[in-house]
């Protein structure tokens, strides 16, 4: 009996090891189920997600207690967060405590608290509004700023106003890393919100609000992308409507010299010769395009054009002021635009610009060797050895003509001969 007994208990023991070594296996060596965060849906049934059990009024005091870019994060989690804080933004209340309104700035410190707030409100723009199609997102976004009037053509004349500036920066951050297709979206809405080519139309006809539609363009479209290539998108936008005389107008009214009781320096332009700090903004602008056309293998004889019409507005410039230009402008667009006259046959215009360009080189502090190598590549344009040497003798009666003007300038009298020597400043 004790043997049997015995049997028995050895038996039940390796009964029971056998069935805890496949319990251990099942539990141990079956592959683990991904964790995974519960959906709407998912946590409809009781006790999957604390977060959709939240009263709405408790889910709104969370959200109130995060600043702008925590909450453009927390709108990554999931559609449904996302759709919720969209809901939240959309608020009266949101708004009117998220879109600041004041943007007349005494100090420093505020400026930039402003403009980093609207850098944040374009990321949060930017992620909560990602899953929408490209139209119904910018009629989103542009809903909640209709109420902002430093944000409007012709509603704020304050000259220190950082309303363009915000909004700009705003834009920049929202459309960060869009294609082009997406970029001609967002420009055609903006034309079509805020009547963008009427207004410039009727600034370019009739003179009128010059300096709100160049503050709008620089500060909104321009300026935050100038280190940029997208800055060569927008300015060829703003430019690309309008026939070549109304695009040298718009140009001139977009980057021209600023006088310091805040007008556009047109009529100086005609009248004197002005520094090359002046003149930096248009030059660079100009260079710009001539860069954007070039890289995309388009023809580049629109921007020498368009140069042309530039310096006869409102009247032919001064002379030096057009040298200063096309020296700011860099040797590509000056030897361009030079060997165009000259294979047109303009070879005194070309000759008497030759000679101012190397006064600005002389009074600007530029190496002499850049002009006399400018020379030498306008005099190799021509194929024949009689152009080349009619070229060569125009230089040379134009150089004797301008030494002959300033001698009786400085006989009778030195006050046009210092406008020439010491230009009169110009707030840029």
């Amino acid at each position: 009996m004790a043997v049997g007994r015995k049997a028995s208990r050895n038996e039940g023991k390796s009964r029971w090891s056998e069935k805890s070594s496949q319990l251990c296996k099942r539990l141990f060596l079956r592959p683990r189920q991904p964790r995974t965060v519960p959906s709407r849906r998912q946590a409809a049934s009781p006790g999957v997600s604390y977060l959709d059990r939240l009263p709405v009024e408790l889910f709104d005091m969370i959200l109130d207690k995060l600043s702008v870019l925590e909450i453009s994060v927390f709108s990554m989690v999931s559609k449904d967060i996302c759709r919720y804080i969209m809901d939240y933004i959309s608020t009266l209340a949101w708004k009117k405590k998220a879109i600041s309104s004041h943007f007349h700035h005494p100090s420093c410190p505020e400026w930039v608290s402003t403009i980093q707030h609207y850098r944040d409100l374009g990321l949060l723009f930017k992620r909560c509004t990602l899953l929408l199609p490209t139209k119904e997102r910018l009629r989103f976004i542009f809903n909640k700023f209709t109420h902002v009037p430093c944000f409007t053509l012709e509603q704020c004349l304050t000259p220190q106003c950082s309303g363009f500036s915000s909004y700009g920066i705003f834009l920049q951050t929202l459309i960060a890393g869009w294609d082009e297709l997406e970029c001609h979206r967002v420009f055609n809405f903006l034309c079509d919100n805020i009547n963008l080519l009427q207004r410039t139309e009727a600034v370019i006809t009739a003179n009128f609000q010059e300096l709100q539609l160049r503050f709008f363009c620089r500060r909104v479209l321009l300026d935050p992308w100038s280190q940029k290539p997208e800055g060569d998108f927008w300015l060829l936008q703003l430019l690309q409507p309008w026939p070549m005389v109304s695009q040298a107008h718009l140009l001139f009214i977009l980057y021209g010299p600023l006088m310091p009781e805040g007008v556009l320096a047109w009529q100086d332009l005609v009248e004197r010769e002005l520094p090359h700090q002046a003149l930096w903004d248009l030059a660079q602008a100009i260079l710009m395009l001539f860069s954007q056309f070039k890289a995309k293998h388009l023809t580049v004889d629109s921007i020498p054009a368009i140069f042309e019409e530039l310096i006869v507005i409102p009247q032919p410039w001064h002379v030096l002021n057009v040298a200063r230009l096309l020296v700011l402008c860099g040797n590509d667009f000056c030897f361009t635009f030079l060997a165009s006259k000259a294979l047109n046959g303009r070879l005194p215009e070309i000759s008497r610009l030759i000679v101012f360009i190397i006064l600005v080189c002389e009074k600007d502090g530029y190496h002499m060797n850049w002009a006399v190598k400018l020379v030498k590549a306008v005099c190799d344009v021509f194929a024949k050895v009689n152009d080349k040497y009619n070229f060569i003798q125009q230089l040379e009666s134009k150089f004797s003509e301008v030494t002959r003007e300033f001698f009786e300038m400085s006989v009778s009298g030195e006050a046009g001969l210092r406008s020439i020597l010491h230009p009169k400043q110009v707030e840029i």
